[in-house]
């Protein structure tokens, strides 16, 4: 992940403009914050489109369609890349393909944010485990507690099969993250990511058909999968690639741990989805965990984003 760009234009007289080196800081930031907001709005309107297509339809829509739309602006080359190249790009795909049928199956059973909560576990385990630092081990407490808190005490509470779908989930999100990172030193800017989402959408496809068969090609369907597509991969990732021009990756990384809060956000405003006060502090206590884990890692290690299942 490409560190900060440099220091602001200097001010006359060899100083440094305060304004200016503001808004090099806020911008990209403010990109990344918008394609997080943009990533779990899109779930939530993945949630309302559940009834028409099933979740592992809306899963195949939205693969299918953001896989297009990357072709088109991205136009991979098929020729010319080794073995080692298409297994990196395979495994990409099986794994982008499988955190998102897990993610929208867990989001059809528990709410927007429990799900995000308990799939940034994942992300959250690699990244203590990738520290190796004693001081994770307290982050690692507090995300545990903070699942606890938000399970109340067992799982039951939130449909154990949904809360078992989100930790799948996460682990494939953590698989996601390995092998984003080898795409990218293997592929040319984003073609690696449009050919895993190509082998993405091919395995979710017969999962789709089976689940919705002809109610994924009606009109008003397609439209709704195409807005997800669009919110939840394509608008993110493209604001992430502008963003980590210059942003250091502990700090995206950071940003990133926001994502079970903008979740529940999302489930509130969207799917009336309202938290009790512990399941706020859950959150809370989830999102603090990341972000301290994280902000402990080695100056410039690559902690970079899964494109959020959401």
């Amino acid at each position: 992940m490409p560190e900060a760009a440099g220091a602001a234009a200097g001010a006359p007289g060899g100083g440094t403009a305060p304004s200016s080196g503001v808004r090099r800081s806020l911008g990209p930031v403010a990109l990344v914050v918008a394609g997080g907001l943009s990533v779990q709005f899109g779930a939530a309107v993945a949630v309302l489109l559940m009834p028409r297509a099933g979740a592992l339809g809306v899963v195949t829509l939205r693969l299918v369609l953001a896989a297009v739309v990357l072709f088109v602006i991205c136009r991979p080359r098929l020729r010319g890349h080794s073995r080692a190249d298409w297994a990196t790009v395979i495994t990409f795909g099986a794994a982008m393909g499988g955190m998102n049928m897990l993610f929208y199956q867990a989001v059809d059973r528990i709410p927007l944010g429990a799900a995000v909560t308990l799939e940034v576990l994942g992300p959250l385990a690699l990244s203590v485990i990738a520290s190796r630092r004693l001081v994770n081990l307290l982050w690692a407490g507090l995300a545990l507690g903070g699942v606890v808190l938000l399970s109340g005490g067992g799982f039951d509470r939130l449909d154990p099969v949904g809360a078992a779908f989100a930790l799948a989930a996460g682990g494939m999100w953590a698989a996601y993250i390995i092998f984003s990172a080898r795409t990218g030193r293997r592929f040319p800017q984003a073609d690696g990511l449009a050919l895993a989402m190509g082998v993405g959408a091919l395995l979710s496809l017969p999962f789709g058909l089976v689940e919705a068969g002809s109610r994924l090609f009606v009109p008003s369907t397609l439209g709704l999968a195409l807005a997800v597509a669009l919110m939840s991969s394509v608008l993110p990732y493209t604001l992430e690639l502008l963003a980590l021009r210059r942003l250091p990756a502990a700090t995206f990384a950071v940003l990133m741990s926001l994502e079970p809060a903008i979740a529940a956000t999302a489930g509130f405003l969207v799917l009336h989805q309202a938290l009790s006060p512990a399941e706020g502090l859950a959150i809370g206590l989830v999102v603090v965990a990341s972000m301290g884990a994280v902000r402990t890692q080695a100056a410039g290690k690559q902690v970079p984003r899964a494109a959020q299942s959401a």
